[in-house]
């Protein structure tokens, strides 16, 4: 009885998710996620939905891909583990209509993800904004040690968030050169998914695949569930997300992929916690 109402509940929302589509959703999250998860153009999308009788335009894909992204980052964001209080904070650039603008990232010293944030500008501004996004999304978890690299907008940033009462004031704030090479070799799995030539043509499509990139490298990398994480059970875990997977396990008489995880099935949900 409740399994038949939360699947009723999740297919309710997979019908707004994908009203007016012309593809089946299974499908549109197969293209999305291929284009997040690996290194592959939209025109090699096309080729390969061409190769299994799909006949899908790259052009549909990138609006796919547009629409979808952000969908993913915001639903995966409420699996993603706390940090472990020591957390590395780097800047890289990404090139948008041939200039070069700047992507904010933060991972712990175990290289779980924080957040991050895409910036016209690097300054003190740019900085300030990364930490309130990163502090706010987590007000009960603030860490107790914070390293970056040498730009001298950091320490400014720092205590504007220790007046904003999002970080303690007993924040250690290190600059070292060795601490960031886990955040900035974290830095190439997100930048070998991105266009090889010319970046890309606007802001805000940097803004929504980038959040999409981001996602995907949250979902390969886990969320602390039990058992081997397989593409499968990743895949798995991203169709629940949009009211694919569990459906299909209802019907079929089985349970949920994710068994005893109700957690996961409270936040995709909406339930209350």
């Amino acid at each position: 009885m409740i399994l038949n109402a939360l699947a009723e509940k999740l297919k309710q929302r997979a019908m707004g998710d994908f009203k007016g589509r012309h593809f089946e959703a299974w499908l549109i999250i197969q293209a999305v996620s291929w284009y997040l998860r690996y290194p592959l153009s939209y025109r090699d999308l096309e080729s390969l939905f061409a190769e299994r009788g799909f006949d899908v335009d790259h052009a549909t894909i990138n609006r796919w891909v547009l629409a979808y992204a952000p969908m993913i980052e915001k639903r995966l964001r409420r699996f993603r583990q706390p940090h472990c209080g020591s957390i590395r904070v780097d800047e890289t650039y990404v090139k948008i209509r041939g200039e070069w603008r700047y992507l904010y990232r933060a991972v712990d010293k175990h290289g779980t993800p924080v957040d991050f944030l895409l910036t016209a500008h690097r300054d003190l501004a740019a900085a300030k904004r990364f930490f309130r996004k990163a502090m706010k999304d987590q007000p009960l978890l603030a860490p107790g040690k914070i390293g970056t690299d040498g730009a001298n907008v950091y320490p400014a940033a720092i205590k504007d968030g220790v007046d904003a009462r999002l970080l303690t004031p007993t924040v250690v704030h290190r600059v070292t050169k060795h601490l960031q090479q886990v955040i900035e070799s974290d830095h190439f799995r997100v930048k070998q998914m991105m266009p090889k030539v010319g970046g890309f043509r606007s802001f805000a499509t940097a803004r929504r695949t980038i959040a999409g990139f981001e996602a995907m490298l949250w979902l390969r990398k886990g969320f602390g569930f039990a058992g081997d994480w397989t593409v499968r059970r990743q895949n798995e875990l991203l169709a629940l997300c949009f009211g694919l997977a569990l459906l299909q396990n209802s019907a079929e008489g089985r349970v949920s992929p994710f068994p005893g995880q109700t957690h996961a099935t409270r936040c995709v949900t909406g339930v209350p916690r």
